[in-house]
């Protein structure tokens, strides 16, 4: 009998614990019994066969004031998961995202076994700032696995670091268009209605600056947009504020709850304003035309201003490396800057055109179509395993 290989994956928190299990159904469809896992992981890689080191919650914590107090065990965790490590000497050890956590580990285990490669699923933004932390991590880390495809390009030019796109997990979750269908109907909207999605962001401070804002743009739009149409997908934690904050909008929206909700309006949306960060990547692999707005306290977006070394917050113009979504930021930020640029994105006018043909580029530069990415990731695992990649 071959020794089964042994993969070490460590995740941080949610969206790794979702990541390392796709992952592991990728690798374990290609080895089957061949392959074996442990390190740290949620609920879903434990259900995929994970022995985890110790409950992955002991570490899933945001802010300081939850890590604080419990800096002594995740300090006490992270020298456990770096023992194992040194002890049972894994073919290869996957860090997943939850940098403060993962990186400090891959030090680590490079510094006292530097013999296990060491891969890296989710890059922390190095490229966006701190981008000296990219020569740091060519120490100690054998390749990195990327969500986004100009990411290599950065890392091989910045560090010589080996790192391949093999996609991001929006990839995925693209909605057909019954799904559309489906919750206009559900929702009682029109077919022939254009829908405005509005997405203010998932954090209460976001929501907080960007929601009156958003209101007074949908009134505006609404002014010269016949049947327009609004929807609002919310996460459970800001669904009350987001309910009673548009209570008085000009156009009553309709409020998309749960993931299922969210497909169904992203499928279903002729336009969108929202706030930066993934949800624009998300809209653009959902082929929707797009603005964004963001605002945050004027002490932080002078601090951010400084240290930001790429010039947009937008990761579609990022992809693209062009400044195809318009944005709003700070004090560019108003209502009538806003309904100027999103109504010919409603309409059939040249603006939205090339708004989705450069969309459709997008898409294709993600490979959108090809292989999922779990699959991408698991060929990369296993090339550095020396293994046959998945048909």
């Amino acid at each position: 009998m071959t020794t089964p290989r042994h993969v070490m994956i460590v995740a941080g928190e949610t969206s790794g614990d979702t990541l390392g299990a796709a992952l592991m159904i990728s690798l374990r469809s290609a080895l089957a019994d061949r392959v074996r896992f442990t390190g740290v992981g949620g609920t879903r890689m434990e259900a995929e066969g994970l022995t985890s080191v110790f409950p992955m919650t002991d570490i899933a914590v945001m802010g300081p004031r939850e890590v604080i107090p419990r800096l002594p065990l995740i300090l006490r965790r992270m020298s456990e998961t770096t023992r194992h490590a040194v002890e049972t000497k894994p073919d290869l050890v996957v860090i997943i995202d939850s940098p403060d956590f993962t990186h400090t580990v891959a030090k680590r285990i490079h510094k006292k076994a530097p013999e296990i490669p060491i891969a890296n699923y989710v890059s922390p933004s190095v490229w966006a700032w701190r981008r000296g932390r990219a020569k740091s991590m060519a120490t100690y880390l054998s390749k990195v696995l990327a969500l986004l495809p100009f990411e290599p390009a950065f890392f091989r030019a910045e560090a010589n670091l080996d790192c391949e796109y093999v996609g991001h997990p929006a990839i995925e979750k693209i909605a057909s268009r019954n799904e559309g269908k489906t919750f206009r109907d559900e929702k009682g909207i029109a077919a022939e209605a254009p829908v405005l999605l509005a997405l203010p962001g998932s954090r209460t401070n976001e929501v907080k600056r960007l929601i009156a804002l958003m209101g007074e743009t949908v009134a505006q739009v609404a002014a010269q947009q016949e049947g327009l149409r609004v929807v609002i997908p919310v996460v459970p934690h800001v669904h009350d504020l987001v309910a009673d904050a548009v209570k008085d909008w000009a156009v009553q929206p309709v409020l998309a709850i749960g993931d299922d909700e969210k497909r169904g309006a992203f499928a279903a949306a002729t336009a969108a304003i929202a706030a930066s960060g993934t949800v624009s990547l998300e809209l653009g692999l959902a082929g929707i035309p797009m603005v964004v707005a963001y605002k945050i306290d004027p002490i932080a977006a002078w601090s951010v201003s400084r240290f930001l070394k790429v010039p947009t917050v937008v990761l579609v113009n990022l992809i693209l490396d062009r400044p195809s979504v318009a944005e709003f930021l700070q004090e560019n930020c108003k209502p009538e800057d806003l309904t100027a640029a999103l109504l010919p994105l409603i309409n059939d006018t040249q603006e939205r055109r090339l708004a989705l043909e450069d969309l459709s580029e997008m898409r294709d530069l993600m490979g959108v179509g090809g292989p999922s990415p779990s699959t991408r990731a698991a060929n990369v695992v296993l090339e550095m395993l020396g293994e046959n990649p998945i048909g």
